[in-house]
């Protein structure tokens, strides 16, 4: 359910009040379904749990029945951000989870994104230094030279995970990359969305925080 509240709570920030079908196309566009455990029955479904739990307002539109608009309270912009940042913070995470952080990252303040960064680079050159240690005995142990391969293996996407958090925190601490509260209205702006991707319709900035 996390990646999923992520990436939920996102989409409907980043177009500041917006609807069910909505949501799912934006989602789909972004070819969630090949890296997100995300299908169109749970976005729907995890609309109707956000606004259960106070996350979103659900409001229903007078002039289209059956239509139901959500927007994103402050709890659920709070949410929103402890969500993303211990997404690209802790690696332990399925990977569907790190792809929703990595999607929405631009929510954040560069600062913020970096710091995230950084705590998750030191956690996995810690990882790293131990699966290091612990490979060394596994031939002095008697067991059968072939099992030394599953500490290669794991070293080698240990190796992996340092080098490409290490190249990502080198090119957003350089600038590359447009994060909240740098150009005016962007991908971290909440409520931006429908101004960035419908030419003409105007500002559609809404209430909230522009990053963290």
């Amino acid at each position: 359910m996390s990646a999923t509240r992520l990436l939920v709570l996102g989409v409907v920030r980043g177009f500041g009040r917006t609807h069910g079908y909505r949501v799912r196309a934006e989602l789909l566009s972004w070819g969630i379904d090949d890296w997100a455990n995300v299908k169109p029955g749970s976005i729907y479904h995890a609309l109707r749990q956000l606004a259960k739990i106070g996350l979103l307002e659900a409001s229903e539109i007078a002039h289209w029945p059956g239509r139901v608009d959500y927007s994103v309270t402050p709890e659920g912009d709070e949410e929103f951000f402890r969500l993303l940042v211990d997404a690209l913070e802790r690696p332990e995470h399925r990977a569907d989870m790190l792809s929703a952080g990595l999607a929405l990252m631009p929510a954040l303040s560069r600062e913020r994104a970096v710091a995230a960064l950084s705590t998750r680079l030191a956690v996995l050159e810690a990882q790293r230094a131990v699966l290091r240690a612990e490979s060394a005995p596994v031939h002095a142990d008697g067991l059968p030279a072939h099992l030394g391969e599953l500490w290669t293996m794991r070293t080698r996407y240990a190796d992996l995970g340092v080098e490409w958090t290490r190249d990502l925190l080198k090119r957003v601490r350089s600038g590359e990359y447009e994060m909240a509260g740098e150009h005016g209205p962007s991908f971290g702006t909440p409520g931006s969305w429908r101004a960035l991707v419908e030419p003409g319709a105007g500002s559609a900035v809404g209430p909230g925080t522009t990053g963290r």
